[in-house]
C-alpha cells in the first residue's frame, strides 16, 4: 500500500514539473524575440546550476565516506598488528 502512495505522490509531482518546462520556454520565447537575451541566460545557468547541485552533493557524501572507511580500516590493521 505504501508503495502505491509513494508512487502516486512521485506522479502528481512530476506533472508539476512538466508544466514548469513550459512556462519557461514560453517566457524564453517571448523575451529572446524581444531582443532580451539576459533573462534566457540567467534561465539557462540556472538549470545548469540544478543540474549540477545534487551530483556534487553525492560526489562530497561519496568522498567523506571513502576518506572516513580509510581511517577506520587504518585503525583497525594497527590495532591488529599491535595485539
Amino acid at each position: 500500500m505504501k508503495r502505491v502512495i509513494v508512487s502516486a505522490l512521485f506522479i502528481l509531482m512530476s506533472v508539476g514539473a512538466w508544466a514548469q518546462c513550459a512556462m519557461c520556454k514560453a517566457t524564453l520565447e517571448n523575451n529572446i524575440s524581444n531582443g532580451n537575451i539576459g533573462i534566457a541566460a540567467g534561465i539557462n545557468f540556472g538549470i545548469l546550476y540544478l543540474f549540477v547541485a545534487p551530483y556534487l552533493a553525492i560526489m562530497a557524501l561519496g568522498f567523506f565516506w571513502y576518506r572516513t572507511s580509510k581511517k577506520n580500516e587504518a585503525k583497525q590493521s594497527s590495532s591488529h598488528l599491535a595485539g
